[in-house]
């Protein structure tokens, strides 16, 4: 037997795989079963009732959650003159106009987690689509990675603003925090995502949106939690909106 298939047989009788948890009662389970000696990342995982092959039902974006993700982003910025200045006084770990295009372009550099880049750059950084696009790494204005005021844009990233986008079966994963997170921490970058989820939800999508959410560690199995309550949240703001 794998050392993971022991890791996994180790949870039987701790938690019911096919039951529907609480987020509250999710994210103890997921702190009490993450058994790795580092610090282990939590990821939400949540799949949505999109079609994400037709452009209307793309589900993307960005949100800052309220507790951080506890991770250390690394900020690639693509700009010249005032606003690469404003970007490394922002904290951006690498600031460049054309030199970062090539380098990117001629060395295969992607030693970043995000790249925001100035408009007046998009006609260059554009061309590093094929590089940059499979990764995740291509700045979009949609996402807010393209855009004029860079020092705001480092300055949300590093403190905890995260992208999400579709894959292509609909489901959305981010990260929601460590496992030394405490509860409250956790339950609150959790409701984050799913309120925001909520709120992205294409007009062209019919029938139910939330289809499943999920909680999990890093090296810990995927622990269920209800959609009810997040369905509720969904109720809430259609109300008000």
């Amino acid at each position: 037997m794998s050392q993971h298939g022991k890791r996994y047989r180790s949870f039987n009788g701790r938690y019911d795989r096919d039951a529907l948890y609480g987020v509250g009662d999710a994210i103890d389970l997921v702190k009490s079963m993450a058994s790795a000696k580092f610090d282990e990342t939590v990821e939400l995982a949540v799949r949505l009732g999109v079609d994400p092959r037709k452009a209307d039902q793309i589900v993307r974006g960005t949100l800052t959650l309220p507790a951080g993700t506890g991770k250390s982003v690394r900020v690639a910025v693509f700009a010249a003159g005032e606003q690469a200045a404003e970007a490394r006084a922002a904290g951006a770990d690498i600031v460049g106009a054309d030199d970062l295009v090539a380098r990117v372009r001629d060395e295969g550099f992607l030693d970043f987690d995000v790249a925001i880049a100035t408009p007046d750059l998009m006609g260059q950084v554009g061309g590093l689509g094929r590089i940059l696009g499979p990764r995740g790494l291509m700045p979009n204005p949609k996402t807010g990675t393209v855009t004029t005021d860079v020092g705001r844009a480092v300055t949300e990233f590093k403190g905890g603003r995260v992208e999400y986008r579709t894959d292509k079966v609909g489901n959305v994963h981010l990260p929601v925090g460590r496992v030394s997170f405490t509860k409250t921490d956790l339950a609150a970058n959790v409701h984050a995502v799913i309120e925001e989820l909520v709120r992205a939800k294409p007009s062209a999508a019919k029938g139910r949106y939330l289809l499943s959410v999920t909680l999990s560690s890093t090296m810990g199995p995927g622990v269920r939690i209800d959609p009810a309550r997040a369905r509720e949240v969904e109720e809430e703001l259609a109300a008000t909106a």
